[in-house]
């Protein structure tokens, strides 16, 4: 079982960026094709972002995409979710998410195919 703890969460203003990251413990993370998924209030979780075992493929959501970029250093085990011109609408609690997979080079969309998750981060973005 993967272990996982995000961080690099706070309060913002629309336009600043955040770094959040998520470390892994426990596994050979190599072997996890990895997640960020996010929670608003009154909301369903949805996808963020992912990236595969790799790190040579990677998704993300419309609403993110072209503003925010998900990376991993496997030697580190540790995923980041880099996140510039942030807007209101991303204030939200971000999960990471990793899935064990026998493929190098896809990416998940689908929480379904994640099975750890970490506690979240705390995003707020203040217009």
């Amino acid at each position: 079982q993967v272990q996982l703890v995000e961080s690099g969460g706070g309060l913002v203003q629309a336009g600043d960026s955040l770094r959040l990251s998520c470390a892994a413990s426990g596994v050979t993370f190599s072997r996890y094709a990895m997640g960020w998924f996010r929670q608003a209030p009154g909301k369903e979780r949805e996808f963020v972002a992912s990236i595969s075992r790799s790190g040579a493929a990677a998704n993300y959501a419309d609403a993110v995409k072209g503003r925010f970029t998900i990376s991993r250093a496997n030697a580190k085990n540790t995923v980041y979710l880099q996140m510039n011109s942030l807007k209101p609408e991303d204030t939200a609690v971000y999960y990471c998410a990793a899935g064990s997979t026998f493929s190098t080079d896809i990416s998940y969309t689908t929480s379904a195919r994640y099975s750890d998750w970490g506690r979240g981060t705390q995003v707020t973005v203040s217009s």
